[in-house]
């Protein structure tokens, strides 16, 4: 597995990115037969370091974990250990996926997503007036109108429960997929009281 050790703004020594490359390395070879790549990004804010890994193990399968501590190698400790919890509460399933892809599989279809500008905040709005902007006037042409970013999107055709499984590896707060029982599109999101919604757009 190609492993990619970056630091923002901060140097790396040679004994933490070898740490990283070997326990990066062997929690791949136990859990996957072959993991494409993995980017691990150290970074410092305030007092503290904060590691961010995401690792690409497979066609649409994506872990991601983030740590923060006091020094880098704790920081690294904990995201690594939060990709580790992630693989033991899903080991049979992981493992089975990875071995599904090197079989004859249909690419997943592509959508697109974009990246919208927000709302002006209270204090832009607040300058705006004070410049002599009429923000009434122009507040409907802005508002979410332009578009800052656009991505290539794959919609996979998973049932619910891979798709939960998905989300969670991911780290991510929504995924949308096709669902395989309907071929409906769905949609798995994270709620604020932490479970996980599912809206299914399939015939009630």
């Amino acid at each position: 597995m190609h492993i990619h050790v970056s630091g923002k703004q901060i140097a790396l020594s040679d004994a933490l990115k070898h740490r990283v490359n070997a326990h990066l390395g062997g929690l791949a070879e136990r859990y996957f037969d072959k993991a494409l790549e993995a980017n691990v990004t150290f970074s410092k804010a305030r007092s503290f370091f904060t590691c961010d890994i995401n690792v690409h193990a497979g066609r649409g399968l994506t872990l991601r974990g983030e740590g923060e501590a006091a020094d880098a190698n704790a920081a690294f400790d904990d995201a690594a250990e939060h990709i580790a919890k992630r693989l033991r509460r899903y080991h049979r399933r992981v493992t089975s996926h990875a071995r599904a892809t090197k079989t004859a599989e249909a690419p997943p279809e592509t959508g697109r997503s974009y990246v919208l500008k927000s709302t002006p905040s209270a204090a832009d709005t607040k300058a705006q007036q004070d410049n002599g902007v009429d923000h009434e006037a122009t507040a409907e042409a802005e508002t979410y109108a332009a578009i800052i970013a656009e991505h290539t999107t794959d919609i996979p055709t998973l049932s619910v429960s891979e798709a939960v499984m998905r989300l969670d590896l991911a780290a991510c707060s929504i995924l949308l997929f096709r669902n395989r029982k309907n071929q409906q599109i769905n949609l798995v999101y994270r709620r604020d009281d932490g479970n996980i919604g599912w809206v299914d757009t399939g015939p009630s």
